[in-house]
């Protein structure tokens, strides 16, 4: 995926608010990386002709996040 790499930088705010104790923003981020995952699955999808949609789908980076504890 050549757009991985904004899935890293939301990762990487996402965890800096949550060391902050910004909970609603880490929380927020968590829910763009997740649109952002599902926007590329679907422009992917298009590419391939494809119009299926992949509700609650998560990559890696964002479903590492989903319930962990970062200190």
């Amino acid at each position: 995926m050549e757009n991985e790499w904004i899935i890293d930088v939301l990762t990487d705010l996402r965890c800096f608010a949550d060391k902050k104790g910004m909970k609603a923003t880490a929380s927020a981020l968590e829910d763009v990386c997740l649109i952002a995952l599902a926007e590329m699955e679907a422009s992917k999808g298009a590419e391939l002709g494809l119009t299926t949609r992949h509700e609650g789908e998560t990559g890696e980076p964002c479903h590492q996040l989903a319930g962990s504890d970062v200190a």
